[in-house]
This record gives C-alpha cells, sequence and structure tokens, in this order.
C-alpha cells in the first residue's frame, strides 16, 4: 500500500480474493470507481473500494446480470425489485425444465409409432407454454359485438393455466389443445352456436351473463359428481335463454330448448373443454362441463311437461 492509503489493482485484487482481470472489468463498467491514477498511470482504488467488490461478487454469484448489480450499487431500494425479478426469470426457467423433462418423459415412455406425431405436437409449443393461442381461438369464437367485460372474462375462465409442475400426460393434453385451436384459428371456423340458432335478434350479453351465474351455481354439484337435475342452475340456464330471446320459461320451450343445444353442439368444442379439464386436472369444473351438466338437467325433464 502507498503512503496516501489507497490500493493498487492488485493489492485490491489479493484482498478480495479475485484476479486483477475482474478487478478491471467491473472498473470498465463503472461499477467499482477508482481513487486515482498512481503518477505511472497506475489504477488506485480507495480503501472502501473492497467492501464494495466483495458485495459485487456477492451479487454476481446470485447470477445478476451487471447492469442489475449496478442498479443495486445506486439505489439504496433497488435490491428487492432486483431479487424479485431475479425469482420470477428464474421462475420461469425452472417451469421451462419442468415442463422439457416431462416433455422427454413422454417421448420416452410412448410407442415408436406414436413418437413421431407427439414430437410434432411438443415441437409446436414453447417452453414455458404459451396460452396466446388458446386465448386467439375464443376470441374468435365469441360474437364480435359481446362487451369486453364479458369477453375478458369468458377467455380468462376458458383458458386453462398451465401447471408449473405437469405430468407427462399433461403435457400431451396442452400440446394438442394448442394445435386443436391452433388449426381452429386458421381454418377460420368460428363456432357461434347462438347465432346459428336463435337468429340474429337475440341478446348476447343477456344469454352470457346469465350462463356466467348458471355456471356458477352448477359448480358445487360438478366438484361432488351430483348427477344432474332440475333446480336453480338449471332454472338460471333456461332463464338466460328465455331472456336473451324475448321468451318465457315454459315446458315447451325448454322442450325445444333441448333439441336446438343438441342441434349446436360443436366437436371442436367439445374436444376443448375435454383437453382443458385434462390440462388442469383441478377439482373446479370447466365451463363446458358446467354447460353438460346443464344440458343433461335439462334432458330430464318428465316427457308430460314437454307440451
Amino acid at each position: 500500500m502507498s503512503d496516501d492509503r489507497t490500493l493498487s489493482i492488485g493489492e485490491l485484487a489479493e484482498r478480495a480474493s479475485v484476479t486483477v482481470k475482474t478487478v478491471r472489468f467491473y472498473s470498465d463498467r463503472g461499477l467499482l470507481p477508482e481513487a486515482g491514477r498512481s503518477t505511472g498511470g497506475h489504477r488506485r482504488y480507495a480503501p472502501e473500494a473492497l467492501d464494495r467488490l466483495r458485495l459485487i461478487r456477492s451479487l454476481r454469484t446470485l447470477d445478476l446480470p451487471v447492469p442489475e448489480v449496478g442498479r443495486v450499487l445506486d439505489q439504496e431500494d433497488a435490491l428487492e425489485d432486483v431479487i424479485a425479478g431475479r425469482l420470477r426469470e428464474l421462475g420461469s426457467q425452472l417451469a421451462a425444465l419442468r415442463w422439457r423433462e416431462a416433455a422427454l418423459q413422454l417421448l420416452r415412455d410412448c410407442d415408436p409409432g406414436e413418437r413421431a406425431d407427439r414430437l410434432r405436437l411438443i415441437g409446436a409449443v414453447t417452453t414455458p407454454p404459451s396460452t396466446a393461442a388458446l386465448a386467439r381461438f375464443w376470441r374468435q369464437v365469441l360474437p364480435p359485438r359481446l362487451p369486453a367485460r364479458l369477453r375478458s372474462a369468458i377467455v380468462e375462465a376458458a383458458v386453462p393455466q398451465p401447471p408449473a409442475d405437469p405430468t407427462p400426460a399433461q403435457v400431451l393434453a396442452f400440446a394438442r389443445l394448442h394445435a386443436l385451436a391452433s388449426e381452429a384459428g386458421r381454418s377460420g371456423g368460428h363456432c357461434r352456436p347462438e347465432g346459428r340458432c336463435f337468429g340474429k335478434e337475440f341478446q348476447m350479453a343477456a344469454l352470457y351473463d346469465g350462463l356466467a351465474e348458471a355456471y356458477a351455481l352448477a359448480a358445487p354439484d360438478l366438484r361432488t359428481r351430483r348427477q344432474p337435475y332440475q333446480g336453480d342452475a338449471l332454472d338460471c340456464f333456461v332463464a338466460a335463454h328465455a331472456r336473451s330471446q324475448g321468451k318465457q320459461d315454459t315446458p315447451v320451450f325448454r322442450s325445444r330448448l333441448s333439441g336446438v343445444l343438441a342441434q349446436a353442439a360443436d366437436p371442436v368444442i367439445d374436444r376443448y373443454w375435454q383437453l382443458a379439464a385434462e390440462v388442469s386436472a383441478a377439482p373446479e369444473p370447466t365451463l363446458g362441463a358446467a354447460d353438460d351438466w346443464l344440458r343433461a338437467a335439462l334432458d330430464t325433464q318428465p316427457a308430460g311437461q314437454a307440451d
């Protein structure tokens, strides 16, 4: 050490147990300011540079990028934000690794004849998986004049969130769901049974608002696996359809509604809900499961009430 108590680059490196190259690297990037230069033009550092260098090294062992280290050094309250951001990034990386692991297990355990098709399905999905194609599918399916609040609520409820730690079966189900939604979007097939069956004058907002309420009422019965029956949930379901068409809930209306809904069934939508349930593997029923349960409940109406 010189008489002015500053440290040479070699002295600083030795005390911090790093190489001279490391000290020069952080100095050149502005993380480790110099106190000055010697008469020979060599770098000199103040004694407090040792603590700063040790802090830099600690932050770098957490794999923080150099710009983020600079933020922490320059802003007293930046560390919490930097840590939170790094945790989110690591969470995304871990999710991607878990999906890749499950995908590899899926390919390893399937029959050789299925491997090419499954590899094609999996290869079309990003890791961690994105649900953008699924949301886009529902934006195409839903009526264009549906209020924004309803559209957003339906899309949020209809798009399953991929599990953070999936099983191989869930990876396959999501890959198939992604392929289904993507193919439907490319073909331009808009599955809008309400417009096809009820004409242009029915009120879409009234229908979808009422269906949401009916699905919520039916959810407890679906969770307990109760068989479909005529009750409050079905009354709400039928009332939603009746109000949307400006009609009354009568036995005749119910009988006709059952036939109309059967005609409106769409295999693409049915397959979507089946795969969505496999992806989520959760006790909470999908909108499709609730709709199926209510349609089955509608079919329990005694034949004598149809006329």
